[in-house]
């Protein structure tokens, strides 16, 4: 049985929610991957299969919420952003929860003013053992409010098993970001770690190791992203690829796929297993169920996308990439970013600033077809945002069907 998660009631979604209930009624096996239809007349909302709280999310929101509720009477402290979404980590502090470090590792609190009363949890992305080891020394068991996402730790116990066998670990992920901050933390502490960012990292990193590329140059490209000593001359003879699990799996796949590549060219196809770990079972399932419910998106046609969440999300940022290949797409935080149809105010991941763009949603077509939107959200994204945002653009339209309208063939399967 699926475990119960207890979700506050903000972010409670009547909308989605029940739209999300009647795809898993009509397919539990979570084969169909194509859209569902929120019609409401001259606008309508294609709304992807896969998307918004995850299970380590929902985990990590229920085990703080409790806690929170539990011991008012104490001082609370977040590590960091529990996950990456404002609005929840704004709720948090205004219910008096403290962080201790920004997202980039910087510290906010110092760890030598906690006292053995005072409660810490870790975020969903997990922690290093260096900081781990600061709180055993402060009298705080870093494991009671552990909030660490269950497929970050398989990763981890993954990294832990293949590095007991004598191989080193890659790890494809963004080295500033915590989890893998927390990952390397984990996989430096059994065996050779260094981190590639990108398919560019691992050909260069392919290069270093088939000796292509002279090894004086290694140190500036990969100094900061590997463990002491890392030398990827004799460190990948052996060695598995380990990731980020909110990267993008394609990615992972080919990052992998480089790898092996160079790894058969240097040790032949025949001893290939001696060398290359096959560590494919720590893509996490949500990020790849998200992801491919993004592709599915990609076939149907859309005037606009829109995409909710955290501008320091890294799933979120990766679901705008594959959207903006196709369609306008505007990553915003929440309906606060919309002006009517005037304006919107958007996150541009390539150049990391905001932006704003006038005039970007149609209001009319040729022939008075409907005007389609594909929304969709990232992991840590409440599904109440997005309904505020389907609501809020169904208002610009005059005659468009009521919510309980549009809403009728959903329900009918939930209510049945």
């Amino acid at each position: 049985m699926a475990k119960k998660f207890s979700i506050p009631e903000m972010y409670q979604s009547p909308v989605i929610r029940t739209v999300k209930e009647h795809n898993q009624i009509l397919d539990p096996r979570k084969k169909n991957l194509k859209p569902s239809v929120l019609d409401f007349g001259p606008v309508r909302f294609l709304i992807p299969r896969h998307f918004g709280f995850c299970y380590g999310v929902q985990n990590a929101i229920d085990i703080a919420y409790r806690t929170v509720e539990e011991h008012s009477d104490k001082n609370i402290y977040l590590l960091s952003e529990m996950i990456h979404n404002p609005d929840v980590n704004e709720d948090l502090q205004k219910k008096g929860v403290k962080f201790l470090f920004e997202t980039d590792g910087t510290e906010i609190i110092p760890l030598t003013n906690l006292s053995t009363d005072d409660i810490v949890i870790v975020p969903a992305f997990g922690t290093s053992l260096e900081i781990q080891a600061k709180l055993e020394s402060a009298g705080i068991d870093p494991y009671k409010y552990d909030t660490t996402c269950p497929f970050v730790e398989k990763v981890w116990k993954r990294g832990k098993q293949i590095g007991k066998k004598g191989y080193s670990l890659v790890i494809h992920g963004k080295y500033w970001h915590e989890e893998t901050r927390a990952t390397f933390s984990h996989a430096k502490a059994v065996s050779p770690s260094i981190v590639v960012l990108n398919v560019e990292e691992a050909r260069m990193l392919a290069e270093f190791m088939l000796e292509k590329r002279p090894i004086e140059e290694f140190e500036e490209q990969f100094g900061m992203k590997c463990s002491e000593g890392f030398d990827p001359r004799t460190d990948l003879e052996r060695f598995g690829v380990i990731n980020q699990t909110t990267m993008l799996a394609t990615e992972t796949e080919e990052v992998m796929a480089v790898l092996k590549e160079a790894t058969v060219e240097k040790y032949g196809e025949e001893d290939l297993k001696k060398h290359f770990a096959d560590t494919s079972d720590t893509l996490c399932y949500a990020t790849n169920e998200n992801q491919s419910a993004t592709l599915a998106l990609l076939e149907e046609e859309a005037d606009v996308a829109i995409v909710v969440g955290g501008y320091n999300s890294s799933n979120t940022m990766h679901i705008v990439e594959l959207l903006e290949h196709k369609f306008p797409t505007y990553h915003i935080r929440n309906v606060d970013e919309i002006d009517g149809s005037q304006s919107v105010s958007h996150f541009n991941q390539w150049d990391k600033k905001m932006h704003t763009t006038e005039n970007w949603f149609p209001l009319e077509k040729e022939n008075d077809e409907p005007i389609t939107v594909a929304i969709t959200s990232g992991a840590s994204c409440p599904d109440k945002l997005v309904d505020e945002i389907i609501l809020e653009i169904t208002s610009w339209f005059g005659g468009a069907k009521d919510l309980d309208e549009a809403m009728e063939p959903f329900r009918k399967t939930v209510e049945a």
